[in-house]
Formats: structure tokens, sequence, C-alpha cells
């Protein structure tokens, strides 16, 4: 399958994903006129995409101070994002992508391989949109430790500039 991943200086992709509450969610309308953070994980639950949801819900507020909004995404469905958001005491909204739309529109998802299988799934990766919905900075296969510092001064540059 060829992908045409989105790239710096692109706007928003025009998909819809599903809240937390299991409505839609278009992406282009919620980011609109804000500084929007976009970060796709694996899955619910597990030790990375737990470390990378507590970095950025405990770092929501700075995000917010700085005019900017945050969203998580992947393809756990509403329920298991509730119980996850519960278990974690996350602050962080997170929707799903479960026909996968956005995760081709932003090439992330990959070919992987663990153990000596390939399979199919999500690159970790976060996207930094201005104010106007333009691509501003991607970081892909992101190593969580640090990512949402790094992310988070990435936002105070663009607020500022």
């Amino acid at each position: 399958m060829t992908q045409m991943a989105i790239e710096e200086g692109d706007r928003i992709p025009a998909v819809t994903l599903t809240d937390g509450e299991d409505q839609p969610l278009v992406l282009q309308d919620h980011a609109a006129g804000e500084i929007f953070v976009l970060y796709f994980y694996p899955k619910d639950d597990t030790s990375g995409c737990t470390r990378e949801a507590q970095d950025f819900s405990a770092l929501l507020s700075e995000f917010q101070l700085a005019g900017a909004r945050v969203l998580g995404v992947s393809k756990d469905n509403a329920i298991k994002h509730q119980k996850f958001i519960a278990k974690y005491d996350l602050t962080i909204p997170l929707a799903t992508d479960a026909e996968g739309a956005a995760m081709e529109a932003f090439g992330v998802w990959v070919q992987k391989q663990m153990y000596g299988k390939t399979y199919m799934g999500i690159d970790r990766s976060t996207f930094l949109f201005d104010t106007d919905g333009k691509l501003v900075r991607a970081w892909r296969k992101v190593k969580v430790p640090g990512h949402a510092v790094e992310v988070l001064e990435a936002v105070k540059e663009l607020a500022n500039s």
C-alpha cells in the first residue's frame, strides 16, 4: 500500500475520528484557530503508551496556557479509552481512528517487525499544527522519555513567534 504522508506546510487532513464519547470528531474543526498537537500511539494501557499519555497529561495545563490543544489517537475504541483514562487519571483527550483514515493520511500505519514477525501497526508520531491548520513540525518514531517536554517547548516557540 502506498501512502502520501503529510509533510510540513500541509494542512490538517480532512478526516473524521471518534471522540471519547463515541461521537464523530472532525479533525479540521477540532483544531480550528488553535495551536494543535496530535499524537498517534499504538495501544492503550501498554507501558510506553501509558507513560506518553501520563507525560502529556502532566503538562496539559502548560500546553493550554500556550494556547494549544492536545489530542491522542489510537485504534482503541471509546470504551477502552475511558478505562485507560480512568485507570491512570489521564487528563488528555483521546480519540479513535478505527478505520485508519487518519493513520493513512499521516503515514503512521506502517509495517513493523518484532521477534521476527512482520505486522502492520502504528508508528508512534506527533504532529504540531499552527493556528491556520498548517503542519509546522512532525516527530516520527518517537521515543517517549522527554518527548512531551520537547513538544511543549516547540509549542511555546510557535506561540511566541
